[in-house]
């Protein structure tokens, strides 16, 4: 049985080579072209503080400031971004060797108190809807051991937690930060000090965002983004930006495209439509810290009282694929349980169980079971199967109600548990164990069905602290196994993404998920002009 490798090494980074001398100090400015990158996207920056829960565009925005220890490629795999080495030194004791040829635009150093300073600071003040909080369950602190090397002392072995918060977290500056005191009240809204390849230097609510160059930045040519400037600009909807890419009022849409307009914009001349990996998927949760969705044959009845295959061929115009109704999605193949099964479609299957749960039809068929279920309304995708499953659940005698909501009030309710059923989607599902103990634990950050099973649990826990492949790959199948047959999340389909942008520009480097696609750092480090 292979056992996971303690130690990973420094990757080839596929861009240009990154030089090994001291940069010179950062600035605002460097020898690349002025060009400026326009993109598009349906929402305000939120939260501009990277440790606190955040939206799509609060994430694009930070992520191009704030460095990540790895990075991720469509398979999944990660690599180091920041972190040029990182592994255990033993059972429980992690570690990053950080690079030493990164600054922050204020002219310091990043160094591994920075890093050391973020973990503690997220174990200490638990922001809001900060994903990496739930990862670091098992770490009882960090320390910086030198300039370069921080440790993760942890309170039990844990195989997942050096690889995922690797990915997950954004490092922010101690000396900025700290002064703040209880980061998870910080704004950081004004004065922002980057260590990616851009700064943000304005931003007007409702209109735009502006991010400037900083330099040096290694994963660029000659440690110099591309681009002078990049630009977020809001528009209302995906239709609107649509036409504006059309029209050339900007460069790119960092959304994902409804999969309607994929093929339209495929033979429109002038835009380039990219495909993005998926490694995540589209789900409804059943709030089981409400009645009667605490009853498994209600939660199996509503599971039954869902066209799958229609949703996957109307609304993804065949771009979706099932899991299996598992939590697993297909492209981490060596996790996937291939006996689990997709919920069938069956109304009368669905009445049958409502009766058995002690529900009686009304003359007109009708239970007395009416549910709430919420989504966001920027979400297009999940609006249009959002009414396919209220039109399929009143078939089988059940009242859906939808609350479309405006994205930050929808993850308020989501936060606040305010739903009988959530409807949305996770967009990097990349370790099956982490993603469950986040997902189906007691504590978990996403834990939407607010479940708390005894056997689940213990299953996840160990699949987390198991380095033998083959015991976690058993492990994760029966935890997998525990939700499909308990409906504590009904995962519809896997989803590839696809985003557009203006044929005048190259060089973007996709990566999985909505999150990432074109607008990590490392692609818009290197996107250029094509003439």
């Amino acid at each position: 049985m292979r056992r996971r490798a303690l130690i990973f090494g420094v990757a080839a980074v596929p861009l240009a080579a990154v030089v090994g001398c001291s940069p010179s100090a950062p600035s605002e400015t460097g020898g690349a072209g002025s060009d400026t990158l326009t993109i598009a996207t349906t929402t305000d920056v939120v939260n501009y503080n990277p440790l606190v829960g955040n939206s799509r565009t609060d994430y694009w925005v930070s992520n191009l400031m704030y460095p990540r220890l790895l990075t991720i490629d469509a398979n999944g795999a990660k690599s180091p971004m920041l972190a040029a080495e990182y592994g255990y030194a033993d059972d429980k004791t992690g570690y990053y060797t950080i690079r030493s040829d990164m600054k922050w635009s204020d002219g310091q150093p990043v160094t591994a108190e920075d890093v050391a300073y973020t973990i503690n600071a997220i174990k200490q003040y638990k922001p809001t809807g900060n994903t990496t909080y739930g990862q670091l369950a098992n770490v009882e602190s960090a320390t910086a051991a030198s300039a370069t090397r921080v440790e993760l002392h942890l309170s039990k072995p844990d195989a997942t937690v050096i690889p995922e918060v690797g990915y997950w977290m954004n490092v922010v500056p101690k000396h900025v930060f700290e002064k703040q005191g209880d980061v998870s009240k910080f704004a950081n809204n004004a004065d922002w000090v980057s260590a990616g390849p851009y700064k943000l230097v304005s931003a007007v609510k409702g209109q735009s965002y502006t991010l400037e160059r900083v330099t040096p930045y290694p994963f660029a040519p000659d440690n110099t983004p591309t681009l002078a400037k990049v630009v977020f600009r809001v528009y209302p909807d995906v239709n609107t930006e649509i036409l504006a890419l059309k029209n050339g009022d900007v460069d790119a849409i960092a959304n994902a495209l409804p999969p309607a307009q994929v093929k339209n914009l495929k033979s429109t001349s002038g835009i380039t439509v990219e495909e993005v990996p998926g490694l995540g998927y589209a789900h409804m949760t059943y709030n089981m810290s409400r009645k009667p969705l605490e009853n498994l044959k209600v939660r199996q009845a509503l599971a039954a009282a869902v066209d799958y295959e229609s949703i996957r061929t109307v609304v993804l115009q065949g771009q979706g694929v099932t899991t299996g109704s598992s939590p697993i999605p297909p492209v981490l193949k060596d996790f996937v349980n291939p006996s689990l099964k997709e919920y069938a479609f069956d109304v009368d299957k669905a009445k049958q169980l409502l009766q058995e749960a002690g529900y009686k039809a009304d003359g007109s068929g009708k239970f007395p079971l009416n549910l709430t279920m919420i989504y966001s309304l920027q979400d297009a995708v999940t609006s249009q199967w959002a009414s396919m499953v209220k039109d399929s659940a009143a078939k089988a005698g059940i009242t859906i109600t939808l609350q479309g909501l405006d994205r930050n009030t929808y993850l308020a309710k989501t936060a606040a548990g305010e739903y009988d059923i959530y409807a949305g989607n996770f967009a990097i599902m990349d370790d099956p164990a982490t993603n469950m103990a986040l997902t189906y634990l007691p504590k978990g950050a996403i834990n939407y069905t607010l479940v708390d099973d005894p056997a689940l649990s213990a299953l996840i826990t160990q699949a987390q602290a198991e380095t033998d492949e083959a015991k976690q790959k058993d492990l994760v199948w029966q935890a997998a196994t525990l939700v499909h047959d308990n409906v504590y999340d009904n995962v519809m389909y896997m989803q590839n993404l696809y985003v557009a942008h203006s044929s005048k520009w190259t060089g973007f480097i996709v990566k999985p998920s909505e999150l990432m696609s074109i607008i990590d750092p490392q692609s818009l480090a290197n996107v250029k002009k094509t003439s």
